[in-house]
């Protein structure tokens, strides 16, 4: 395992690894065929994309049991099996999804049960062809009836038995972050963030800080809409079986805000001589508490795009542009600023 960089990095809570600002993010290579794909995905190009990463300093990827029903870990396992031992990255991971062979274009089923989550991280071992998996997150709130208490547990019970070296949550709210908390640390926690999705910083992400859990952000680019290269035109054209086809953010009126503030970015990417996908990573990162920002890349260029993220700082006139270019778009929803140094946020704040 290498943690070898040339890039900034930050301690990713307690959990003992320290990342780079930016990791691959393997969701859409996963391809398509089930119910939350990105459309056609050439395999050798998501392999050279994480190859690419990697070799440029990036030493993390986040991906997860569901993505692809299996076959975006199956790609990670690829692509790793071409680096050495000692310049592999860390390797993040999720359950808590499960589907049907039979239904892959059926949504997955949110799963707590002990027995099932025990499945799920023998069956992404054997998938990443790794013995151990750095960071084990549950994807998302059960929906089976199985208690927080009782997923959490098991979750903690694998970190024990040495089957993950972290583990966290994803896309949970405040009050199951502070009850999961209660029963044993919460090392990560991976919330929706982005200048479009603004919510976890108004809660979320300060609690985290004040609490030693570290915070990757994930679609800090809003799925493609914030990268400076999206258009109407090409969202109308996005393929029936893109998710993004029927996401609000990607339909009247809501991409005509999103594009607008998109184009907002341009003089300060072109003042930082960077992209505009750069700043709108840079911006959820400049939140403190946020530890690292997932960018999804679908072949090595786009890789080459986005690693001006990894060490771009917003400062304060910066913050305070794009905070204004909120407000006169009407994008999104949540707080427009990092919160204050008392950790409170003025009502004024918010859109």
């Amino acid at each position: 395992m290498s943690n070898k960089t040339s890039f900034p990095t930050r301690p990713l809570g307690q959990s003992g690894m320290d990342i780079t600002r930016i990791g691959l993010g393997a969701w859409a290579i996963g391809g398509n065929g089930w119910a939350v794909g990105w459309g056609p995905q050439d395999d050798a190009d998501s392999v050279a994309a994480i190859r690419r990463a990697v070799e440029r300093g990036i030493n993390w990827i986040d991906t997860a049991a569901v993505y692809g029903l299996g076959h975006s870990e199956e790609i990670v396992r690829r692509a790793l099996a071409q680096m050495t031992p000692d310049a592999r990255p860390y390797v993040f991971t999720k359950c808590g999804l499960t589907w049907s062979a039979e239904q892959p274009q059926a949504m997955p089923r949110r799963t707590g049960a002990p027995a099932s989550i025990r499945r799920e991280v023998d069956d992404s071992l054997r998938r990443l062809g790794v013995e151990r998996i750095d960071l084990y997150q549950m994807h998302w709130p059960a929906g089976d009836g199985t208690p927080l208490e009782v997923y959490w547990q098991e979750l903690l019970d694998l970190k024990q038995e040495g089957k993950v070296r972290a583990v966290g949550l994803s896309n949970h709210n405040l009050a199951q972050l502070q009850q999961a908390e209660t029963l044993g640390h919460v090392h990560t926690l991976q919330p929706p963030f982005s200048a479009i999705q603004r919510a976890a910083g108004g809660d979320l992400i300060p609690w985290c800080e004040r609490n030693g859990t570290g915070v990757i952000v994930y679609s800090p680019m809003q799925s493609g809409l914030l990268t400076g290269s999206f258009s109407l035109a090409r969202a109308h054209a996005l393929p029936a079986d893109d998710w993004r086809a029927r996401n609000a953010e990607f339909t009247s009126p809501g991409i005509e805000r999103n594009l607008a503030l998109a184009d907002a970015f341009k003089p300060i990417a072109e003042r930082h001589g960077t992209t505009v996908a750069a700043v709108a990573v840079g911006w959820t990162l400049a939140w403190p508490g946020v530890t690292g920002a997932i960018v999804g890349a679908r072949s090595a260029s786009q890789v080459d795009g986005l690693l001006g993220a990894a060490s771009l700082e917003l400062d304060a006139e910066d913050m305070d542009a794009i905070a204004d270019a909120i407000e006169r778009t009407g994008a999104g929803a949540g707080p427009l600023h990092p919160p204050e140094e008392s950790g409170a946020l003025p009502a004024h704040l918010f859109a």
